[in-house]
This record gives structure tokens, C-alpha cells and sequence, in this order.
């Protein structure tokens, strides 16, 4: 068997010069961040994983060796499997924890089989490191211009991001990219790692043309779990605010089709309000859950927003709030998409906003 030496290549780098990137660690590290785009060909099982090191810390010898069957017997079900009919001209990017052992086997037989299999120098160690560096330095960048959307809660400001996007304007939606809209009743599953969530937002934000400005909500420096990069948090409060604005009734409306599964299976909505009491008194709770009883779902949503959220709601500008004060402002009458689309219309054509 004829082998060829190995490359790597250093960030940065542009993952479209590349066929596949393929991650070659465990399905776990995996799944709590990887490379956009990868694929996972892991050639350790998580247990196999905790099972080498375990044996490395008591002979180095023996864990190499017992690493190296496990990985040459993964090589060999992938080149029987998965990379059976891949065409011979592949150009693959390898990658595993620091671009060693790992990546180093896999790619070493691809490039014997006549693949030109290259590897990441440093692995996801090194793009961790230059994900979080880039993210300083894009949000950093004097020409960048992210636009805020404020409100209170249930004026559609995700509904406005939507409406934007569909226009043409550049978005980040974080509460999708979070899987969680931000609040007491926001879960919609779970949600990715703290890594992931970075990895994802550097990997949008470095899609976009940097003078071209980009809209996002308002957001606490927490979405559910997960917490925005003090740079972007940074920069978010020295950002142009537009504040939009929707009556009560329209709120009301909007919340309960955007809640509806809670209106479904108003046992769980009884048992996620429970640590309002904390908060509102055991009185206002007592209310809630009697109307949750009795289905009285407009006065429920109407107390909620009067009595809670809009208490919580901390106005651009004032001194417990991280926006400066709104630059404009966009008051709709009704929920309707035609009004949303109308005020991302609007929007388009304001080619700038008076500084804060």
C-alpha cells in the first residue's frame, strides 16, 4: 500500500474548498458543537472513547493499542459502508478533538486509497479558538450596523424579523438559532450547548455582508439556557433600537396563536407559571390558575402581560435597560401578516436611523 503525506491546512479557511468536512470524534463531542456543515464518521464510540483513556492513564502503550483497533475496525466499516461509492476525486477535510491520532489514521488511509483526505491543524481545539476570536472581531467592526427590535412582550417582533427577511434584509433570529423565545413560557425543546449556540451565530454572522445592516430582537443577555457572547451583548447596547408597538388586544390575540399548545394541555401551563408565585404573590397565582380552570384564555393572557411580563419589560434607554433609546418607532394597529410585511417594508426603505 502506497502512502502519500499527509496535509492539513490552518484556519482560516474556507469550508467550501473542501468536498465534506468530516468530524471523526464521538457522536457526544459531536453533538455538542462541531464544524458547519460536518458529518459525523466517529471512529470511537463515546464508551470506546471513555474506555481508552481510562487505559492510557494506566499504560500509554496499551491504550494506543487498544485506540488503534477500534479506530482501524471504524476506518474499515466506513470504506465498506458509508464511503463505498464515493467518487475518487473526494476531497475531504478531516477533523477530530486537536487534529492528532484520530484524524491523522483516518486521513492517512483515505489518502492511500487516493483521496485527498486533509486534515484541520489543531482540530475543533484550533476552530473553537477562532470562532470566539472572529466573533470579537467581526462584532467589532466599524462598518457593521445591527438594527434592535424592541417591544413588549407578544408585539410580533419575531413575526417583524420574518417579515424583514422576506424583504431581503439580513436577520439573526436568536430565539430559532436558541430554540427557546426567551421567557418563562419560551421552551420549545431542547437546546443546543452554550458551544453550538456560538458556533452557530459566528457561522450566520460571517455569511453577511458586513455593510449591509442586520436585524435582531431585543433579547436579555440569556435566551433560556444558553447566553449571548458578551461581544455581541456589547455591541447589541450601542445599537440603533426601533421600538415596535401593538395594542393589548392584538397581543392578547397574537400569544394565544403563537401558544396554542398550552391552551391544549393546560395542565402543563398550570405547572409552568407555579414559580410566579415568587414573584406576583400567591394571590395573582391563585387567579391565573382559576382562569387556566376555567379556559378564560383572553383574560389569562391579558392578566399575564398586565401583571407580569409588562412589569418585566425594561424600556431602551432607562437605567436598568442594556439598549440606548429607541431611534424610531413603529406602532401597528392589528397582527395581520400584511402589517408586518407593511412595516418591514417600511424598514427597508429607512437607509439610516438618527444616532443614539
Amino acid at each position: 500500500m502506497s502512502l502519500t503525506p499527509l496535509e492539513s491546512v490552518s484556519l482560516p479557511i474556507d469550508l467550501s474548498d473542501f468536498d465534506e468536512v468530516i468530524d471523526v470524534r464521538t457522536p457526544q463531542e459531536f453533538a455538542e458543537d462541531h464544524l458547519p456543515g460536518a458529518r459525523n464518521l466517529p471512529v470511537l464510540t463515546n464508551e470506546q472513547r471513555v474506555e481508552v483513556g481510562t487505559l492510557y492513564k494506566e499504560s500509554a502503550f496499551k491504550g494506543r493499542r487498544l485506540g488503534a483497533g477500534h479506530v482501524s475496525q471504524a476506518i474499515a466499516n466506513y470504506l465498506s459502508g458509508p464511503l463505498r461509492n464515493t467518487d475518487p476525486k473526494w476531497a475531504p477535510l478531516i477533523y477530530c478533538w486537536r487534529g492528532g491520532q484520530r484524524s491523522s489514521a483516518v486521513a492517512t488511509i483515505l489518502r492511500s486509497v487516493g483521496w485527498r483526505a486533509r486534515t484541520l491543524e489543531g482540530g475543533y481545539k484550533a476552530y473553537r479558538r477562532f470562532v470566539m476570536d472572529d466573533l470579537v472581531s467581526r462584532l467589532a467592526h466599524p462598518s457593521l450596523e445591527l438594527r434592535v427590535i424592541g417591544g413588549l412582550t407578544g408585539v410580533g417582533k419575531t413575526l417583524l424579523l420574518a417579515a424583514l427577511e422576506e424583504a431581503g434584509q439580513q436577520t439573526i433570529d436568536l430565539e430559532k438559532m436558541a430554540n427557546h423565545r426567551g421567557s418563562l413560557l419560551g421552551s420549545v425543546g431542547p437546546q443546543p450547548t452554550q458551544r453550538r449556540f456560538e458556533t452557530c451565530l459566528h457561522s450566520q454572522l460571517a455569511s453577511m455582508d458586513p455593510d449591509r445592516p442586520i436585524y435582531l430582537e431585543a433579547e436579555s443577555n440569556r435566551i433560556g439556557s444558553v447566553y449571548l457572547p458578551p461581544a455581541l451583548w456589547q455591541r447589541l447596547a450601542r445599537s440603533n433600537v426601533i421600538e415596535l408597538t401593538l395594542p393589548i388586544r392584538e397581543r392578547v390575540l397574537l400569544l394565544l396563536e403563537s401558544y396554542r399548545h398550552f391552551l391544549e394541555t393546560p395542565e402543563s401551563l398550570s405547572e409552568v407559571i407555579e414559580p410566579l408565585g415568587r414573584i406576583r404573590g400567591r394571590a395573582q397565582l391563585q387567579i391565573w390558575q382559576e382562569q387556566i380552570a376555567r379556559r378564560a384564555w383572553p383574560d389569562f393572557v391579558t392578566s399575564l402581560l398586565e401583571n407580569h411580563y409588562d412589569l418585566c419589560y425594561r424600556q431602551p434607554g432607562s437605567a436598568n435597560s442594556n439598549y440606548q433609546p429607541p431611534a424610531s418607532q413603529l406602532a401597528l394597529s392589528d397582527h395581520s401578516t400584511t402589517s408586518y410585511r407593511n412595516a418591514a417594508c417600511t424598514l427597508s426603505k429607512a437607509e439610516e436611523f438618527p444616532a443614539p
